[in-house]
């Protein structure tokens, strides 16, 4: 969740004081202001801020609803031309949280989402590194950040992985017409599974990764992301659907012409 998404965190307070008992990982994000006033033909849905004011105004709300529960905050999309990963004085006061046991980390979107990672992993806070929870887009047309990953599981960074079905294009029954995602239902056809859950299931077999988000919006969507955890998939077949990824920039162009909904 993030303080972006509409009444997300309220939304989980209510989840988590109605069951007691559970076994769960809370984590939400910082960094965007949730703008769009419900109407989906709004011109503009959210601003980012990453100053430090901002991160005080968001970490109240934040702490007021889930902070009891959480277990990890993450810069909402942290890019290096926002600055907020050479803020000297936001670092510090994410370090607090830090020292109480809280990860902090960013997410990650856009061609140059390694660039941040790396970036990320170099900032340390009296000797100690800060971000330690990413955050980042990977799937089958999408993998650049890969290497990257790899780096900052090996720092002893958690991985989670978001957006493994290309935000739909990768969902069965999807038009998308791109020459990649036939490429990869033709395989996904041929090793008697359904698109998303080979989509699923290459995330999942990624060493770095440390949890896949499913996306799901109905309850068919999650049982098939859930039966994918099942799949032992032949690293060679992983291989040959990466092998129809896109280039990052005409990649994220196309997302970002994707309708809001």
């Amino acid at each position: 969740m993030a303080r972006s998404y509409g009444r997300a965190e309220e939304y989980a307070a209510h989840w988590l004081a109605a069951r007691p008992v559970r076994d769960v990982e809370v984590g939400s994000k910082w960094g965007y202001r949730y703008v769009g006033g419900w109407d989906m033909a709004a011109a503009v849905h959210e601003v980012k801020d990453h100053s430090l004011a901002a991160f005080r105004v968001q970490w109240a709300a934040t702490r007021e609803l889930v902070g009891d529960h959480l277990s990890r905050y993450l810069v909402h999309s942290a890019t290096l031309d926002t600055g907020v990963l050479a803020d000297a004085d936001l670092h510090q006061e994410l370090a607090l949280l830090r020292d109480r046991g809280i990860r902090v980390g960013i997410s990650t979107s856009g061609p140059r989402q390694a660039d941040a990672i790396r970036t990320a992993l170099d900032v340390a806070v009296d000797g100690e590194p800060l971000f330690t929870s990413f955050q980042v887009t990977w799937n089958l047309l999408e993998p650049s950040a890969g290497p990257a990953l790899a780096e900052a599981a090996e720092a002893g960074a958690q991985v989670v992985v978001k957006e493994a079905m290309a935000n739909g294009r990768l969902a069965p029954g999807v038009a998308d017409g791109s020459p990649g995602v036939a490429q990869i239902a033709a395989l996904a056809a041929a090793e008697g599974v359904g698109l998303d859950q080979l989509a699923v299931a290459a995330a999942l077999a990624q060493p770095w990764a440390w949890r896949v988000l499913s996306g799901a919006a109905t309850p068919g969507q999650l049982a098939s992301h859930v039966a994918a955890a099942d799949l032992a998939l032949d690293p060679d077949l992983v291989d040959e659907a990466l092998a129809a990824a896109e280039a990052p920039d005409a990649y994220w162009a196309a997302r970002s012409a994707r309708p809001w909904t």
